[in-house]
C-alpha cells in the first residue's frame, strides 16, 4: 500500500524527532514542547544542551511565522504553495543533516555545530507543522500522537461499547482507521531512526532529507494539499420539447 502525503510526513517526523533525541543530547526537533521537559533534566542532571532546549520553541515560533507569512506571498511569485514549502523543509533538513554528519558524533549538546545543526532541524520541523495546520488539516497530526492516540481509544470504547447510530459508528471506524495508520507510519519512523543510529550514529541524518525528497514528488503527482479546483458551473439546460408538456 502506498503512503498518502500526511503518512509519509509522519514517517519523517517520527525518524528525525528520535534522530535528534539520540544524537543532539535529547533535543525534540519535532514535539518541541517536549524539551520543556528535557531542559530540567539536563539541568537537574548537569547534562548538556539545555541552551539548544531553551532555544528550540523560539526559534520554532518564529519559523511557523514565516511560513505564514511566505505562504501568503507564493502564489503572487507564481508558486504553488504547500510544494516549495516541502522543498524549502527538504533544503533544511538536508542543510542539519550536513552539519550533523559533518561535525558530529557531539560530545557536547550545547557546542556551536550541535546548536546549529539542532536548530535547522526544528526549522524544518517547524515548516513541517505549519503546512500541515494550514494545508492537510484533516489529516491527523504528523508531529505528535498523543492526541491521536487519545482519540482512537475514545473511538475504539465507543465501538466497543456499541449502540451508535450506523453512520456514526462508519464515521468512528474510518476515524480510527485513518489515525491509526498515522500513529504506525510515526511509530515506524521512530524505531528507523533508532536502529539506524545505533548502526551509523549521526549517519542517519541522511535519511530525512531523502523521505522529504519523496513527499515533493508524492505532492507533485497527487497533488494533495493544493487548493481545490473551482466547481464546475451548471449548463443551462434545453427547453423542454413539445412532446414533454
Amino acid at each position: 500500500m502506498k503512503p498518502t502525503l500526511p503518512q509519509l510526513m509522519s514517517l519523517n517526523g517520527g525518524f528525525v524527532d528520535t534522530a535528534g533525541f539520540l544524537a543532539l543530547h535529547g533535543l525534540f526537533t519535532a514535539h518541541v514542547t517536549g524539551n520543556f521537559v528535557t531542559i530540567g533534566a539536563a539541568l537537574v542532571h548537569g547534562t548538556s544542551g539545555a541552551i539548544t532546549k531553551l532555544l528550540a520553541l523560539p526559534v520554532f515560533c518564529v519559523v511557523v511565522m514565516l511560513a505564514r507569512w511566505l505562504s501568503y506571498g507564493l502564489p503572487r511569485m507564481g508558486l504553488p504553495v504547500l510544494r516549495t514549502m516541502l522543498v524549502l523543509k527538504t533544503v533544511l533538513l538536508l542543510a542539519g543533516g550536513i552539519v550533523a554528519m559533518h561535525f558530529g558524533p557531539f560530545e557536547d549538546g550545547d557546542s556551536a555545530a550541535a546548536m546549529l545543526a539542532g536548530l535547522v532541524l526544528v526549522s524544518a520541523m517547524a515548516i513541517q507543522n505549519a503546512v500541515h495546520r494550514i494545508h492537510l488539516g484533516s489529516a491527523p497530526p504528523t508531529t505528535l500522537m498523543t492526541g491521536t492516540t487519545t482519540q482512537v481509544m475514545v473511538d475504539l470504547a465507543d465501538l466497543l461499547r456499541g449502540g451508535q447510530p450506523p453512520e456514526e459508528a462508519a464515521a468512528a471506524r474510518a476515524r480510527m482507521r485513518r489515525m491509526a495508520a498515522a500513529v504506525a507510519w510515526f511509530a515506524a519512523g521512530c524505531a528507523a531512526a533508532a536502529l539506524i543510529y545505533a548502526r551509523w550514529n549521526v549517519w542517519c541524518f541522511a535519511v530525512p532529507p531523502v523521505l522529504a525528497a519523496l513527499s515533493v514528488l508524492l505532492q507533485g503527482r497527487t497533488h494533495e494539499g493544493d487548493p481545490t479546483a473551482p466547481a464546475p458551473q451548471p449548463q443551462p439546460q434545453p427547453a423542454a420539447s413539445a412532446r414533454h408538456l
